[in-house]
């Protein structure tokens, strides 16, 4: 799965000619488990509804999320991937900014600490806030979520709430 991971990355970032972002997080799961991620974001260089408030953007998110939490299954792995819309607000040198998508995600196995997801496969759906600094780091929280939607019972889902920086390469 790794392998597959690092593949789809740098496919990703060989395809694309516009600038990746790197970004890292760490944070706990509503059970209170430890959550790890690693992702490569891909700006979409569009930006809609420019005015003096903000403006609206976002980006191609593709993510490794590492699962340490519960004693049925702890040590699960995730690969994801979300459009994700920016809300960044008008600003100096630092930003806010706001950010919603959804996305897919496909687990290690269909249980990540003592949560039964029903599925391998799943549903991504993020929440997050934080800071830009000038053009190419940024600091926030964010919440994901993640569930089959019903197509597989059981679905309990399981949630990563996290703080994450990320940087422009």
């Amino acid at each position: 799965m790794k392998t597959t991971f690092a593949a789809a990355v740098l496919s990703l970032i060989a395809c694309t000619s516009h600038a990746a972002e790197l970004s890292g997080s760490i944070g706990a799961t509503g059970q209170g488990g430890l959550t790890a991620r690693a992702g490569v974001g891909f700006d979409w260089d569009k930006s809609w509804f420019q005015s003096e408030t903000g403006r609206l953007t976002g980006y191609w998110d593709v993510g490794y999320t590492y699962w340490e939490s519960g004693d049925a299954a702890g040590g699960r792995h995730s690969l994801s991937f979300s459009p994700v819309f920016v809300y960044e607000f008008a600003g100096g040198d630092i930003k806010p900014f706001i950010e919603a998508g959804v996305g897919v995600a496909v687990f290690s196995g269909s249980t990540a600490g003592d949560q039964d997801l029903g599925s391998a496969f799943n549903f991504e759906d993020r929440i997050g806030a934080g800071l830009k600094f000038g053009e190419s780091q940024r600091v926030g929280i964010r919440a994901i979520h993640y569930s089959n939607a019903g197509l597989k019972q059981p679905n309990d889902g399981i949630e990563s709430f996290a703080l994450f920086y990320s940087h422009q390469i």
